[in-house]
Order: C-alpha cells, then sequence, then structure tokens
C-alpha cells in the first residue's frame, strides 16, 4: 500500500501534463478556390486550449515566406438546436484559410504547431496547392447550333431545334428518352437568339419536354472538357418555363457550363440536387439572366462540389416596393400575399465543397444566397459544406437575410458583399458547425430587426473582420469561438435598444478595435453574456447572467475587451444618413449611399494589422469598416453590369 501512496501525487500531474500536450492528427487540404486555400488539423490533448498554428504561403519558386492567419482553435462547442434535436460537438483541432491568393498559381503553404506543454507527432506540416481558374468552354470540341422552334432563316451546321436535340439526339413524345446520338465530353452548344417555351401538355412537344416541362441534363463532361451551353451572341436566348416547377434538371451532370443565357417564369430554373439522393457536380453558371423565378440555383446534396456561380442577374417575384417581413403580423404586414408565403426563395443555395458564389446582383427574394441548413455533417470531409466563397455580391430587397453560411463546418468565406434593405437579418450564421466562418469586409444598410449578423443555434467559430454595418447588433442567442476586429457599428437611434449585443457561451471570445455609434437616449448600449466559471458554458443563459453597460469606457472596465475600441459617428464618413427606424417598409438604394470614410475621422488608422485580410493599408495603420480610405472601392455584382440593376 505505501508505495501506491508514495506514488499517487507523482502520477496525477504527468496525466494532466499529458492532457494539455498536443499530439497532432491528420492534416486535411480542402478544395482549392480561385483566391482562397482551406486546410484542417485535428488534434487530441490542449485541454487548456494554449496550442498554436502559425501559417506562412508563398507563391511556387519565390523565396521570401508571407504571413496568413493564424489557423483557429476549435473544438468542443455544443453546436445546435432543440427543436430540431440537432445536437453535434465539434470535433478538436484547427482549422484556417489562407485569403486572397492569386487564380491559378501554385502556392506553398506551412503550418507550425506549438504549444507550451509539448508536441507530439509531427510539429510542421507543408503543402503546395493550386488555386482553382474560372471554368472556361473546351476550345477543341465540336459545335453545336441549337435554335428555336419558330426559327426562320438560315441555320448554321450541324443544328438542331431546342436544347434537347443537341444534347441526346432527335426524339419526340415516348421517343424522347432514346437518346441515341449523345453530345460528347468538350462540346458546345450554341443557343440562338429566340424563345424556348416547352409545350408540357402537347405529346410531340417540339423541344422534348412533355408534361413537366422540364429540360433534364444527365451528361458527364470533364474538367478539361465540360460540355457547354452558351449564347450564341446573336441576340437573347429565353428559356420560358411557361410557370412550370423545374426548368432545367442538372442533378445527374458534371462539369457543365451555362453562360449567357436567360432563364424566366419558373419556379426552380435550375435544380442541381436534393439531400441524400443525387447532386451536380463542377456545375458553371455566369453571365446569366433570371427573372420572375421562384429560385435561381439549388443544390442540397453533399456530394455536390466546385460550383462557379458568377456574374449573373437574378430577379425574383417579391415585392420590389415595400421591404415587407416574412413572420407575420409582427412585422407589419401589408400584402399583397400572407407574409408566411413564398413567392421567390433563395437566388443561390448550395451544399458541399468547393463552392465559389461571385459578382452576382439579387434582388426580390426571401434570401438572397444561402447554405443548406443541413444538420448534422456528414463524417467524409468530401461531403461538408466547406471550402466556401460568397463574395463581391450585390443584394437588394430580401424579405429575411442576404447571405446564409447556416450548415457552413469550416473555411466559408464571406467578404467583400453589399446588403441593402433586409427585414430579419443581414448575414446569418445558424448554425456554424467549427468554422472558421469569415465574414470581412462587408457593407450593411437598413436591417430592420436589428440583426446585422444572426448568430444563431449555437453557431461555433466565427471571425468578423472589417464590416461596416449600418444598425445594430442585437442578438442574444449564445455562440461559441466568436472574434471581432476592425468592424464598425452605427446606430440608427432606434427606440429602446443598445448598439452592440455579445452573447459568449463559451470562454473562447474576443472583441477589440471596432468602433461604435450608441443610439441615442438607450441606457443599456452594450450587452455582455460571458461564462464567469472554468469550464463553464452559458448555452441556456438567464436574464440574471447578463450583464449591460451605458458606455464602451465602463465595458472595458468591467471585461478587459475593446482595449482598443472606440465610439464615434457618422461624421466619419464622406455622406452617410442612416435609415429610419420608424420606416420599417422604406426601401433605400446602394447607389445613394457613400460608404467611403473620410479623411481624419475617427475610424482613420485605428484597426489592427490582420495579414491577408488588410494588406496594403493606406496609412499609419488600417482603417477600421469595409473600405480602406484611398484605395477603390470593390465592384459588387455582375461585372458585365455598367448600369445600376436596382435604382428606382
Amino acid at each position: 500500500m505505501k508505495p501506491a501512496v508514495f506514488l499517487l501525487p507523482l502520477f496525477l500531474p504527468a496525466a494532466l501534463y499529458a492532457q494539455n500536450a498536443v499530439t497532432a492528427g491528420r492534416f486535411l487540404v480542402e478544395h482549392p478556390t480561385l483566391r482562397n486555400l482551406g486546410f484542417e488539423w485535428s488534434i487530441s490533448g490542449d485541454a487548456n486550449r494554449n496550442a498554436r498554428v502559425a501559417v506562412s504561403y508563398r507563391p511556387a519558386g519565390e523565396q521570401t515566406w508571407r504571413d496568413a492567419l493564424p489557423m483557429l482553435r476549435i473544438g468542443g462547442e455544443d453546436v445546435g438546436r432543440d427543436t430540431e434535436h440537432l445536437h453535434y460537438t465539434v470535433p478538436h483541432g484547427f482549422a484556417g484559410s489562407i485569403l486572397n491568393l492569386e487564380p491559378g498559381v501554385e502556392y506553398e503553404c506551412r503550418f507550425t504547431l506549438t504549444d507550451p506543454d509539448g508536441v507530439s507527432g509531427p510539429s510542421t506540416q507543408t503543402a503546395r496547392v493550386r488555386t482553382r481558374t474560372e471554368p472556361r468552354p473546351y476550345q477543341g470540341g465540336r459545335v453545336l447550333h441549337v435554335y428555336p422552334p419558330d426559327h426562320k432563316g438560315p441555320r448554321q451546321e450541324p443544328n438542331f431545334t431546342g436544347i434537347l436535340e443537341a444534347y441526346y439526339g432527335a426524339g419526340l413524345g415516348d421517343w424522347s428518352v432514346v437518346r441515341e446520338r449523345r453530345a460528347q465530353p468538350g462540346d458546345i452548344l450554341l443557343v440562338h437568339a429566340g424563345l424556348y417555351r416547352p409545350e408540357r401538355l402537347n405529346y410531340v412537344d417540339p423541344l422534348a419536354a412533355p408534361f413537366d416541362g422540364t429540360f433534364t441534363l444527365s451528361l458527364k463532361g470533364t474538367k478539361e472538357k465540360p460540355i457547354t451551353i452558351k449564347a450564341a451572341g446573336d441576340g437573347e436566348p429565353i428559356f420560358d418555363g411557361a410557370g412550370n416547377h423545374v426548368l432545367f434538371d442538372v442533378m445527374a451532370s458534371s462539369n457543365h457550363i451555362f453562360e449567357g443565357l436567360t432563364f424566366r417564369n419558373t419556379d426552380v430554373a435550375i435544380l442541381a440536387g436534393k439531400k441524400e439522393v443525387l447532386g451536380a457536380t463542377s456545375l458553371t453558371v455566369k453571365n446569366c439572366r433570371f427573372e420572375n423565378i421562384g429560385f435561381g440555383v439549388w443544390t442540397e446534396y453533399a456530394g455536390s462540389s466546385d460550383f462557379y456561380i458568377a456574374d449573373n442577374l437574378f430577379l425574383g417575384r417579391d415585392d420590389r416596393f415595400r421591404l415587407i417581413g416574412w413572420t407575420g403580423s409582427r412585422w407589419g404586414y401589408i400584402g399583397p400575399y400572407p407574409s408566411h408565403l413564398l413567392t421567390s426563395y433563395y437566388a443561390i443555395k448550395v451544399y458541399g465543397p468547393g463552392h465559389v458564389i461571385a459578382h452576382n446582383a439579387i434582388a426580390y427574394f426571401h434570401d438572397a444566397i444561402g447554405i443548406s441548413t443541413y444538420g448534422t455533417p456528414e463524417p467524409d470531409p468530401e461531403r461538408q459544406a466547406s471550402s466556401i466563397d460568397i463574395y463581391a455580391n450585390d443584394m437588394h430587397m430580401s424579405n429575411d437575410d442576404f447571405i446564409e453560411a447556416d450548415g457552413g463546418v469550416h473555411n466559408i468565406r464571406v467578404y467583400q458583399n453589399r446588403g441593402v434593405n433586409a427585414f430579419h437579418g443581414g448575414y446569418s450564421s445558424q448554425p456554424i458547425f467549427g468554422g472558421p466562418v469569415y465574414f470581412f469586409r462587408n457593407l450593411l444598410y437598413h436591417v430592420q430587426s436589428g440583426v446585422a449578423f444572426k448568430l444563431d443555434a449555437r453557431p461555433a467559430g466565427l471571425l468578423m473582420y472589417h464590416n461596416t454595418l449600418i444598425g445594430e447588433q442585437a442578438v442574444r442567442s449564445p455562440n461559441g469561438n466568436v472574434h471581432w476586429r476592425n468592424n464598425l457599428f452605427l446606430g440608427r437611434d432606434t427606440p429602446g435598444r443598445g448598439i452592440m449585443t455579445w452573447a459568449n457561451a463559451t470562454h473562447d471570445y474576443s472583441s477589440d478595435y471596432n468602433g461604435f455609434r450608441p443610439n441615442n437616449g438607450v441606457e443599456a448600449q452594450y450587452l455582455w453574456l460571458a461564462p464567469t466559471e472554468p469550464g463553464q458554458t452559458l448555452y441556456k443563459n438567464t436574464r440574471e447572467q447578463w450583464k449591460s453597460f451605458r458606455t464602451l469606457a465602463e465595458l472595458q472596465s468591467a471585461t478587459g475587451q475593446e482595449k482598443h475600441g472606440r465610439e464615434l459617428d457618422f461624421d466619419i464618413f464622406e455622406k452617410m444618413t442612416p435609415p429610419d427606424p420608424a420606416k420599417r417598409h422604406a426601401v433605400y438604394h446602394a447607389m445613394d449611399l457613400d460608404f467611403r470614410l473620410r479623411a481624419q475621422s475617427k475610424a482613420i488608422d485605428a484597426g489592427v494589422i490582420l495579414p491577408t485580410i488588410n494588406d496594403g493599408f493606406t496609412g499609419a495603420g488600417p482603417d477600421l469598416g469595409a473600405i480602406e480610405h484611398g484605395r477603390p472601392e470593390p465592384h459588387y455584382g455582375p461585372r458585365w453590369v455598367t448600369w445600376a440593376p436596382f435604382y428606382r
């Protein structure tokens, strides 16, 4: 008995030390996108969460390494919502992105794991990864000329009536699925000007889409030889669903390009996947116009990957002249339809890895862009919503949110987007299964509910950098591992509402270098929730656990956060008038708004350096908010649009 009593005190510290030391596990390179790279590194140990992963990179062949943001330590957070019986514990590890790279360039990436308590296994990982390039038609393929049924005049050879004849071969009625002369990888279907509207109740519909009016495309291109369906350049090719439900079903396809086409008068323009059924891969939709539709491009299939949806115009069916919420009478329903009924749902909704959604203009939908609220992520990383880029989109008039990262797992990048007029929320994370989700350099104006960032269903792992938000952050739903830097929150003098709410469920949180414009006449300007005991979590918080502060100085003194934060006002801008919170259904226009900072204002040079986020700042330090003074403003929306699509 004596040896056991003697050895016990010696054994316990060693066990605790072993739990605090970190053991390196699997290292994963996610799907590259055009401008960003994502990585995951699983670990065990590190119970005291003091391990770190430093990241550096360089273009292949260069000598000098450049610093990137460190990877985010994730793990242990409880994500989900009780209503749907969704409960998920984030696995332990690190995840992170190298941001703002160049397309089509190979990069050397280096990751260094350190821990004061010790590291077991490989402490360094390296990877050579090439960013993607924009998908383009294969130049050596056949050119198949497609004409509408009523075309009169000469035709180029080989020519076909409608998409399906060129894609599968001739066949009407019962013969429409014979498909004896299929298109080949690398083929280009040039669609000539005219109206392509299926006569779905016609047994011998000339466009070979009887009864449902759906063009179902199921062939397989390759990365080098995609199948391309594009405008011929002699006028507008219009695909009109005549009020049908699905116009194009591409769930079984791979490596297809749609370019320069118009889709209209249908519930779902392009159906690309359904959860646990089937889904497209490597789908490209660019330079297209969508109008009078309920849904633009839609997949919720975990195996869908590497979509490129860019430079499109999406116009939904919702009210163009009044901002109408969707959750009933508390929002002040004003018709013409019951407010819980959908006329248009999402412009774009995706799931799976590697998608790029960029430079789209979107208006008059329930939500503009979303990741599927999928539920518990699949165990296979190839079937998770990871490494997704959503950037440079211009969004106007959403009855719910501008962008929903809901359902995202790792390395979701939402940046340089502009959103004006949303009723329920701006940028949503409901939930996030570990992260990181990067929200940076986004603009927001007029969100009636006061929910700039919707952090609901216990999301975990969010990095909020350099956003300009004309409105309040009023969400009290607890979240974990959220970090705020270099943002601007400017209140609209909304009665009874403070400017900022932090609802920290765990001990992993931070907030600093942000600027706030408090609302006049409100005592509780800053609301704070955070654990006070070791190991405590506050997912089920009570009113008594919240603290409120009248001034930023009071918050700084009580919490230790926002040591470099500052209060400011609308005079930081060249010209900016806040929306009137009393005019809840008002419509504002992005072209009337100026988010540029005024020289020598309190927001200038007031930020902290964040590698790859604010490289190239112009003064003594980075400015607060989305737009650096002296730097050109981003181009929001399609790059082929030189006019303002939503202006009056």
